[in-house]
């Protein structure tokens, strides 16, 4: 008896990731007549890799929706709540928001995950972790963040993976009662972390990061809402931006979103527990036999400490998607510092593979590392699909017919079927 062969399956469009990014593209394609399959687990980062009690930063017109029906305000106004009841918005509101948002799109989201991702001739073939294969016209990755966290290496050479943790992998802090923590970095991430393991456990806190003391202060995020719209008027309006130009975009945004700390963040951090040391970073790591972890500091000053929380942020590194790196398509991309190459609708070197948030944020812009960004990466997807299939389907037509002309040529009788040969006459 030979093997099962798995079942195939043909889609339009494969979006892959379940996040904001994904979700707001599968609401668009469908609004405009495309059927998408979409794989993952809905709002998963959120879920998984976030801390409960976390707020966030966001305000209360960042949403999903890119025809702007199912707002996170619309959904607000169906519980009978207001911006100001949510303000700042905790973690687990937003995700609600998201669920309430796929069931009001009518989505219906698989729970596989992609396990290899090939490229096909034009198309492109998905093989999933439960043997079927989705072969696509177009896909589009839309990957969380936390397959990008960015670990430093010192960190990894010196100390047991045991004693310490990336902030998207530390959502829970019983592990941290009665220890003493180091915490690396000086963003929101650092100092909220700091706060939450702080409110639920007894623990001694340092945070280190080499710059100053953010501000307190409330972040004004409107400025990107005119960048967005020149994205949406001017296809690669921002990756073709000189060096200098998209240097001070990434300034603004890091003045708002790094320089700053939320107000409401302040009296949390403020305990005989946390200490601060700005201007500071860790020169060296070493691990006792005890497990005890001494860390030698810039300042020529040491810190003894039992864990390690690393909140140093995000990198994208193409072959971090396993579904990439498991095949050749990883070294087939076109890619510049780990980014995938994009070009003006987020689509790769590879026909057809689109990328979308964190990780097509270098081709266009830190807004699109936001959920503020989903609604217009979603349009701006979708029409080139569009345009691809449409582009497709004329071609297959043009491929029909000419094979409906040669079938045509081949039935016909030739004009010299019937005619005596040269040598009819002389025989007669």
């Amino acid at each position: 008896m030979g093997e099962d062969r798995p079942r195939v399956e043909s889609t339009p469009l494969l979006i892959i990731g379940a996040g904001p990014y994904g979700l707001s593209t599968a609401a668009c394609a469908k609004r405009m007549g495309i059927d998408p399959i979409v794989l993952g687990e809905p709002m998963g980062f959120w879920k998984h890799n976030m801390p409960e009690g976390m707020l966030l930063r966001s305000p209360v017109d960042w949403q999903l929706d890119p025809f702007e029906v199912h707002t996170f305000r619309a959904y607000l106004q169906e519980r009978g709540l207001s911006g100001r009841d949510v303000e700042p918005i905790p973690l687990k509101r937003f995700i609600d928001y998201g669920e309430w948002f796929l069931e009001a799109c009518a989505l219906d989201v698989r729970p596989t995950l992609v396990d290899e991702l090939h490229a096909r001739g034009d198309r492109l073939e998905a093989r999933l972790t439960d043997g079927e294969v989705i072969v696509a016209d177009n896909v589009v990755a839309a990957p969380g963040m936390g397959q990008f966290a960015n670990v430093p290496e010192e960190v990894v050479r010196s100390l047991d993976p045991a004693r310490y943790s990336h902030t998207c992998a530390l959502t829970r802090f019983e592990a941290l009662s009665g220890r003493r923590v180091l915490i690396v970095g000086g963003r929101q991430s650092a100092y909220e972390s700091a706060a939450l393991i702080s409110e639920r456990v007894p623990v001694e806190i340092h945070i280190v990061h080499d710059h100053e003391t953010p501000a307190f202060a409330q972040s004004d995020w409107s400025f990107a809402d005119g960048l967005i719209e020149e994205t949406l008027n001017t296809r690669g309006w921002f990756r073709h931006l000189p060096a200098e130009e998209r240097d001070a975009i990434s300034k603004r945004f890091w003045s708002e979103g790094r320089l700053k700390l939320e107000p409401w963040l302040a009296g949390r951090i403020d305990r005989s527990n946390i200490t601060d040391w700005p201007v500071t970073h860790v020169v060296e790591y070493r691990q006792e036999p005890t497990g005890e972890i001494v860390a030698a500091l810039s300042s020529e000053q040491r810190l003894s400490v039992d864990h390690v929380v690393l909140a140093t942020g995000y990198r994208v590194r193409v072959p971090a998607l396993p579904y990439l790196a498991r095949t050749h398509l990883a070294g087939d991309l076109e890619t510049v510092d780990g980014c995938p190459v994009l070009d003006g609708s987020f689509q790769s070197s590879i026909p057809g593979l689109f990328f979308t948030g964190f990780i097509a944020t270098r081709d266009f812009g830190p807004f699109f590392g936001f959920v503020r960004g989903c609604p217009a990466a979603a349009k701006i997807i979708v029409s080139e699909v569009q345009g691809r299939l449409a582009a497709r389907a004329h071609a297959e037509q043009a491929n029909a017919h000419a094979r409906e002309i040669a079938e045509a040529r081949r039935s016909r009788p030739s004009p010299h079927h019937d005619r005596p040969g040269p040598g009819a006459a002389r025989a007669a």
